[in-house]
């Protein structure tokens, strides 16, 4: 190739963005930018003046923060396989430059500087950017280790196979890092519904949205060096992203808000997906309300963007243990109202987010699905997030590992104490429950809308011996381990015994009751004795927030029940619309509670939470949609309540289907009126999508719909 002295001179560049994208699995991300992900190698090519030599000195610089990275190319250059490392072939004065990066490489937005010398001068050529993912798709053998500017090899065992995020199942990773769409459950322990979700990973500017979040991270602002050079580990990267999506500490991405007052912001409810709150975070700072589905959801999304597999999980009765005893003492008073002295708390439901990767810093046994939690509940390490907290720690009673065992650990798996609280006498303990916490914990299927329970991969079966192995277990570790916060509240005697009473209850009541419609449901009591008892019931019914925060009585009764020998009895209550229809939020629940005391003394208290049904949004195309072209879309929504409706107004969105929301003011409804509106959309991504629908109006809050769509993209 010698001979040739003339200047060389760089002409075109060309990254070859789709067709890297197409191997690294990167194609669904909308922009131009060059995206791989680390462990497989992705080419370039270089059109020069002439046909390039060695003597010309060519580099490839690659910058990201604190890392540098020079990779000489020599011409031509066979592929050695060693990241990072750049090979070269060359076709007239065409240079295909294929680079390697490890699989442990630091992900994040590299710029590339290309450099050769011309004589005595050295010419620079900016080549743009390339974003470097994690990928669980890298099962490599060799990797090398960059600290310090010296590269490290290292051979991966059958334990570390790869990429720390590296997943075996095609189908899993389908689901946990390529699909932009999913299902949030919600309700309670004896209802679960579904919520769908628009992760949206893949939406634009969501990546960079991304990288900004880590930036304005307090460890990056604490060391910015150091915070990018930990940028390789998902554990790293995994606690930082759960403390910036929330804003408590640190300008994150969402303000919570659990007050059910959200006039000076959106209420939680009113989302469908993250690529919207992540872009008015970009625009304008912390966003206003989140509530922990939303929280889960925006963290779900940055995860998978970063490519992280990550899925939504949501736990049924989710306690909030605040002094880390693993017991949760309620204090109720002699009306079924929960008393100021309680701090710990049972949620109906706590949605957080499963991330999954090996953990190097614990050992291989604790590989697999870790918790990653934003809602902003209690801090850890001084700030207010949590996790990664293996699942598989959890379930073995492992709370002495990083990061919030304990916390996790009670969500599931506490037990619960109710006391009475008289002006009278001392507190009285009226039920220890070992299996009302932790219940139907789930996550969408894989390929379908169906709800998995995963109880199991976080505690063995209630009622088992491994069980209370296992809950006695987690006690020894937290005492005298230093882990527990100081207690907050008053706790009476733990062993005292619950009494022994000659009657029992439970509530029953509809799950199909319908927002708009009276709510009804019915105490059963039974008298356990052969004498005769009289009882004095006193129920409190209130409008609730999930967290079971009341906002409001909705009704208030006290009677005198009496039952035979053996008897039982069905005492029904009514709540008027009427009554609710100002106090419900948009949890669309209303809680009961009851104290029922024998003429002994003997009390026992019993609830029930009620789940509203939303009414239905009916949705439906008349064509098939193709890309790039007008689709038109038809919803129906009826008016359910007895009255007149105003200020309604529908939000239509979706990724794929709607680059800009679009709202729609219908006409006032009547009594039972049924509305049709009709919308027109453009497709601007291919494959299978999900269309968002949102109604609101005076008297109801945030009804959905969603339609699934097949784009053909012609």
């Amino acid at each position: 190739m010698g001979g040739n002295s003339s200047t060389l001179q760089l002409q075109s560049s060309n990254l070859q963005q789709g067709k890297n994208a197409l191997a690294h699995r990167t194609s669904e991300f909308m922009g131009k930018h060059l995206i791989v992900r680390r462990g497989e190698e992705f080419s370039i090519e270089l059109t020069f003046s002439r046909p390039a030599q060695s003597s010309d000195n060519i580099k490839l610089h690659m910058e990201t923060g604190s890392i540098n990275i020079d990779l000489p190319i020599t011409i031509p250059s066979p592929s050695n396989g060693v990241p990072w490392s750049a090979s070269s072939t060359q076709k007239m004065n065409t240079l295909t430059v294929t680079i390697n990066s490890p699989v442990n490489a630091v992900i994040g937005c590299y710029a590339m500087t290309l450099s050769f010398s011309s004589g005595s001068s050295t010419t620079s050529e900016s080549l743009g950017h390339v974003y470097v993912l994690f990928n669980p798709w890298a099962k490599g053998h060799l990797y090398f280790n960059y600290c310090c500017g010296v590269f490290h090899s290292q051979i991966c065992s059958t334990t570390n196979p790869g990429d720390a995020v590296y997943m075996e199942n095609d189908a899993e990773k389908r689901e946990y890092v390529l699909n932009e769409t999913g299902i949030i459950f919600f309700g309670s322990s004896s209802t679960q519904k579904p919520r769908r979700w628009d992760f949206g990973q893949f939406q634009d500017k969501i990546l960079d949205i991304t990288l900004n979040i880590l930036d304005k991270s307090t460890e990056h602002k604490r060391d910015p060096k150091k915070d990018v050079n930990l940028r390789n580990d998902p554990v790293h990267v995994g606690r930082m992203l759960s403390a910036m999506i929330n804003c408590q500490d640190d300008h994150g991405v969402l303000v919570g808000n659990w007050s059910g007052d959200y006039s000076s912001g959106e209420r939680p409810t009113k989302w469908n997906g993250s690529a919207d709150i992540l872009r008015q975070w970009m625009d304008k700072g912390p966003v206003q309300f989140g509530q922990c589905w939303v929280f889960a959801g925006v963290l779900c999304t940055v995860l998978r963007c970063l490519g992280i597999p990550a899925r939504v999980v949501t736990n049924f009765s989710s306690a909030h243990d605040t002094d880390e005893n693993l017991i949760i003492d309620r204090y109720f008073d002699e009306d079924g109202v929960e008393s100021e002295e309680t701090y710990d708390s049972i949620w109906n439901f706590h949605v957080w987010v499963e991330a999954w990767f090996a953990r190097h810093d614990l050992g291989s046994t604790y590989d697999g699905w870790q918790v990653l939690d934003s809602t902003p509940q209690e801090e850890s390490e001084g700030l207010y997030r949590l996790g990664p907290c293996s699942v598989k720690a959890i379930k073995e009673g492992d709370v002495d590992l990083p990061y919030d065992a304990p916390f996790v650990f009670a969500e599931l798996n506490a037990d619960v104490t109710d006391w009475l609280v008289s002006a009278e006498g001392p507190k009285k303990k009226t039920k220890l429950n070992t299996r009302s916490v932790g219940k139907f914990t789930s996550t969408k299927a894989i390929n379908s809308d169906e709800r998995v329970d995963v109880t199991n991969n976080y505690k063995y079966p209630e009622g088992t011996p491994k069980e209370r192995e296992i809950f006695k277990k987690a006690q020894s570790k937290l005492k005298g381990s230093g882990l527990r916060r100081s207690p907050v509240a008053f706790s009476a005697s733990p062993t005292e015994a619950a009494p022994v009473l000659d009657f029992s209850g439970n509530f029953t009541s509809s799950s199909d009751i319908q927002v708009g419609q009276d709510v009804t449901f019915s105490l059963n009591l039974k008298n356990t004795s052969p004498n005769e008892i009289s009882l004095q019931v006193n129920l409190t019914a209130s409008a609730i927030v999930y967290t079971n925060a009341t906002v409001k009585d909705v009704l208030t009764n006290a009677q005198s029940v009496k039952l035979g020998p053996d008897e039982e009895k069905n005492v029904p209550y009514t709540v008027p619309y009427a009554d609710y229809e100002n106090a419900i939020t948009t949890d669309n629940m209303i809680k009961a509670v009851a104290v029922c005391e024998d003429e002994r003394g003997g009390k026992l208290l019993l609830e029930i939470v009620i789940l509203l049904k939303n009414p239905p949004i009916v949705m439906k195309i008349t064509d098939q949609a193709h890309l790039n072209k007008p689709l038109s879309i038809e919803i129906a929504f009826t008016n359910p309540t007895t009255e007149e409706v105003h200020n309604c107004v529908l939000i239509v969105e979706g990724s794929g289907l709607v680059k800009e929301k679009i709202t729609i003011e219908v006409p006032h409804m009547s009594k039972n009126q049924r509305s049709v509106s009709k919308v027109d959309i453009v497709p601007y991504q291919p494959g299978q999508r999900c269309l968002f629908v949102d109604f609101s109006c005076d008297k109801l809050s945030d009804v959905k719909g969603s339609l699934t769509i097949n784009v053909a993209s012609n």
